[in-house]
């Protein structure tokens, strides 16, 4: 007797892809951003958290923040896909905008503050 049509065969194997954890990274670090990161202190990799670019990690091994959105260019894609004017043009608008964040927390670098350093500069 053959076995009936299950709709949700699939379901588990959904959840497993789209869920919070991705196998293959959905962005690729780039050179810039590691010597950017390298210069403050930090390692980064590419972010296992959904929606998110990178993982900054401290020098004890430890997760610090995961910053810049996926679906959003930063300063380094913007040089590779457009003239370095326009690039420094959505630059300083970034800085600008995120000008008022608080840039330290006890002590510590805030994600905004992360992404000012590795993603924009």
């Amino acid at each position: 007797m053959p076995r009936p049509n299950n709709p949700n065969k699939y379901a588990n194997v959904k959840k497993r892809v789209y869920g919070r954890i991705r196998k293959h990274p959905a962005y690729r670090v780039k050179d810039r951003q590691r010597t950017k990161a390298k210069q403050i202190g930090y390692t980064i990799k590419s972010s296992n958290v959904k929606n998110k670019k990178i993982s900054v990690i401290d020098k004890d091994g430890d997760k610090v923040a995961d910053i810049g959105a996926l679906g959003y260019n930063d300063y380094a894609t913007y040089l590779q896909t457009t003239d370095k004017a326009t690039a420094d043009k959505k630059r300083q608008a970034y800085l600008k905008r995120h000008s008022k964040d608080p840039k330290t927390k006890d002590g510590k670098p805030t994600p905004s503050r992360l992404a000012d350093k590795i993603l924009w500069n």
